[in-house]
């Protein structure tokens, strides 16, 4: 019920405007779900690491419409319905590759829905709880985010935005360098194993606390009726000087 009442909320936010439904006939609606989590802030930077199809990039567009969006997505399936919504907003780029902690090749499990593809394969929890199969594996290009962009491209305050299916410990590393330009790190991650030999939540509130940010708050928080809580998003800031 939960879910429904999401999709009908963004179906009824994207028939709204005029950008919302151009994005609508090419399936995609905006991940309105994050505005409690992140509004207030006028973000002038977004990288947005895990872009799919574009909801996020469609979502921070709307709700910060001054600000860059760096989006980074590792999947060719996706990259065409992106570009149709984006081709034409400055805004926005989009970098045809993932981040990982060394810029070199990997092996995408490109999943029956590609929103749940990731390099790790998906563990038992992940198939049984939301029927995730592996349809085939691609090659795919992961850079560190400092190949790609510089310091001085990222203008305060700036969002890191991670969305990457188990695979967020290995996108934090190869953020590492540039972890100090980001007033907000916001980053799904899981309390239990969804994808096989992923960090858990635990592993990246220890590894982001040893650099300075500290959690601020969980979001659209996943319960399944029987196994409990598997996964939320966690906004982190960055910590105030004692």
């Amino acid at each position: 019920m939960k879910l429904f009442l999401i999709r009908v909320r963004k179906l009824a936010h994207a028939v709204a405007s005029s950008s919302g439904r151009r994005a609508l006939k090419r399936g995609v609606a905006a991940s309105i779900e994050h505005r409690s989590a992140l509004d207030g802030v006028p973000y002038r930077t977004i990288v947005d690491i895990g872009a799919n199809v574009g909801q996020f990039a469609l979502f921070a567009r709307e709700q910060y419409p001054k600000a860059k969006v760096f989006s980074f997505e590792p999947l060719e399936d996706c990259w065409d319905t992106f570009n149709s919504i984006f081709e034409s907003d400055p805004n926005v780029q989009l970098y045809r590759c993932g981040v990982g902690p060394a810029d070199t090749q990997a092996a995408m499990n490109v999943t029956n829905e590609n929103d749940s593809s990731s390099i790790l394969p998906p563990a038992a929890a992940q198939v049984e709880v939301f029927g995730t199969k592996v349809n085939t594996t691609k090659k795919v290009e992961l850079r560190r985010l400092t190949t790609l962009l510089r310091e001085d491209q990222i203008a305060f305050p700036a969002l890191l935005k991670i969305d990457v299916q188990g695979f967020e410990l290995d996108v934090l590393r190869g953020c590492e360098e540039l972890l100090s330009s980001f007033d907000t790190l916001y980053v799904e991650a899981s309390y239990v194993e969804l994808y096989r030999g992923q960090a858990l939540v635990g592993e990246v509130i220890d590894f982001l606390g040893h650099r300075g940010f500290e959690i601020r708050g969980v979001f659209n928080q996943h319960v399944d009726p029987t196994r409990g809580p598997l996964q939320a998003d966690f906004m982190f800031k960055r910590a105030l000087a004692s």
